[in-house]
């Protein structure tokens, strides 16, 4: 059973009952007028039984059409006031057209029409009008009126005033009960925009925004995509913990996630989760730009979230906390399983997988205010962004040894004079950093490079 026979609506039930109203005064109107004028001798007395048909007819007619109504409310609507218009015109060639019934009746019927709203329905009410009226020429013929009785006249006028006296009362208490509606539902609106905006606090907001406009279905369900995974955490925060209160210490990290949150959303990545002091963002899912787009992106938000420490450190320093809090970073590139997981009452959105857990291995081994990233992100960042290969490294989990690479800044923020050398092809791979080159080192890569400079030099002139 729908939810629409449940829970019935207001033009299911009021409306119905208020067109049957104006139906039974309408035809009351037009039976009256021809009783009296049959009586007063105006019309035959053939008239006196359209007359009865006229009284008995809506009510036959909202018998019969109940289960319609029921199933079909705004079409048997639309049905019965185009054959009360058919009826109205046929009545009226019956009649002979006498000219004060006609204006009346026509006022009468037309304001039929102009409640059921639309001007293309009244349009519509209008030409079966002149069809009914049409068919009642071709049936009965034309005889112009005689000059009608004046008791006719005043039952038809307090006929037509009775229906539309009626008819603007219906339409006002109608208006009255759609301002209560629109009261209700707008305050129904508000609430569950207020109780949506509560729930949006605890998933990601693309997640939010792709449940509520109807993009994704909320149920268990997976699909593998290839997602760039960001970790990082802050160094030394659990000695940290021990030496501070515990609400300051709160501050600090609600502090910390707050800021670290605009950034990853500011650069379109999306929050999968807070474990105390670690953050975990994806990219790729809900949306995505393209892998290599995508990973340019997690490595601004992750350069951005390096920089914004700074800011923080000194706003930390300020309030009384000496220990210089670093986070370190791990980004990795690979195929995932992304979904909801968990059961049918209880779900989260998240993602699992090898290539997760070597992104949270990168963040691990990473250094105080380091950016660790794999190869494959490497591959799809090295045009735009300077990276140092910092070597292989052992992580539990994996067989075979990782390659990482340590990420420096965007190649266009390095200035004109860098101090930062790379340089990478086949059989030649130079990476220099002249700033972390230590004094006592200088000479032995001055020698080592002019040797290397030597060798290629006499294999040119060879």
């Amino acid at each position: 059973m729908s939810t629409e026979k449940n829970t019935p609506d207001f033009s299911e039930t009021s409306m119905p009952t208020q067109d049957y109203i104006s139906r039974v005064l309408g035809y009351a109107a037009a039976g009256i007028t021809l009783m009296i004028g049959t009586i007063v001798g105006y019309f035959s007395s053939n008239i006196l039984l359209v007359a009865l048909i006229a009284l008995v007819y809506p009510h036959l007619l909202q018998y019969f059409t109940r289960s319609f109504r029921t199933r079909h409310p705004y079409g048997t609507r639309q049905i019965l006031i185009h054959g009360d218009a058919i009826l109205c015109g046929i009545m009226l060639a019956l009649i002979g057209f006498p000219l004060e019934l006609t204006i009346l009746f026509i006022i009468m019927i037309n304001t039929s029409f102009i409640v059921v709203g639309s001007i293309t329905a009244w349009t519509f009410c209008v030409i079966s009008l002149f069809i009914g009226a049409a068919l009642g020429v071709l049936g009965f013929g034309f005889t112009p009126a005689k000059e009608i009785p004046t008791e006719v006249f005043i039952a038809a006028s307090l006929g037509v005033g009775m229906h539309l006296a009626i008819t603007a009362f219906n339409s006002h208490r109608q208006a009255r009960d759609l301002m209560r509606l629109k009261r209700k539902y707008q305050g129904q609106v508000e609430r569950f925009q207020q109780l949506s905006h509560k729930v949006s606090k605890y998933i990601s907001p693309q997640i939010w925004e792709s449940i509520f406009s109807g993009r994704k279905e909320v149920r268990l369900e997976t699909q593998r995509k290839k997602l760039i995974v960001f970790f990082s955490d802050i160094v030394g925060f659990t000695a940290l913990s021990e030496q501070m209160e515990a609400e300051s210490l709160t501050d600090v990290l609600n502090t910390y996630l707050t800021e670290m949150s605009k950034v990853a959303l500011k650069h379109g990545g999306t929050i999968d989760k807070f474990i105390g002091d670690s953050v975990m963002v994806f990219f790729g899912d809900p949306k995505s730009n393209g892998t290599k787009r995508d990973a340019l992106a997690c490595l601004a938000m992750a350069i951005d979230m390096r920089r914004h420490m700074q800011i923080l450190r000194k706003k930390w320093i300020e309030q009384g906390i000496k220990v210089p809090l670093q986070i370190r970073m791990g980004i990795n590139t690979g195929y995932c399983t992304v979904g909801n997981f968990g059961t049918e009452s209880r779900m989260d959105y998240t993602i699992i997988g090898q290539e997760v857990n070597l992104a949270s291995r990168l963040e691990s081994s990473a250094e105080s205010g380091e950016i660790l990233i794999s190869e494959e992100t490497y591959n799809l960042v090295k045009d735009k962004i300077m990276c140092r290969l910092k070597g292989k490294v052992e992580m539990k989990g994996f067989s075979q040894p990782v390659a990482t690479y340590q990420v420096i800044d965007f190649r266009r923020d390095l200035g004109a004079n860098p101090s930062f050398i790379e340089h990478d092809s086949e059989g030649f791979s130079l990476y220099l950093d002249t700033q972390k080159v230590k004094s006592y080192d200088q000479d032995r890569i001055a020698d080592a490079l002019e040797s290397a400079a030597k060798k290629i030099r006499n294999k040119i002139i060879a």
